[in-house]
């Protein structure tokens, strides 16, 4: 791995993301597995706002995942569900819910 802090890090020899600082995790999204970039921090974030409705986790949820990652306009409802199952099961897996 080259690289540092401040110019960020990359593969010596492919050019691209070393395996170890690869932050996607897959998701099922209309049945089918679907990467997302940085995953644990948008749970992270998003947990750390103490929101209470269902309907503002998955709008904050959202607004993170597609900063980060392309969302197809029409399956923004997908992922929404598919988001909020996933940060169900992280409260729970966390010990939060």
């Amino acid at each position: 791995m080259g690289g540092d802090e401040k110019e960020g890090y990359y593969c010596s020899i492919c050019g691209g993301i070393p395996p170890d600082r690869i932050k996607t995790k897959k998701i099922l999204v209309d049945g089918k597995e679907t990467g997302i970039d940085q995953f644990d921090w948008i749970l992270t974030e998003v947990r750390n706002l103490h929101l209470k409705s269902d309907a503002a986790i998955t709008e904050e949820l959202l607004k993170r995942t597609m900063a980060l990652n392309y969302v197809p306009t029409k399956k923004k409802d997908a992922y929404g569900a598919a988001l909020i199952a996933e940060y169900c099961t992280f409260l729970r897996e966390s010990g939060d819910r």
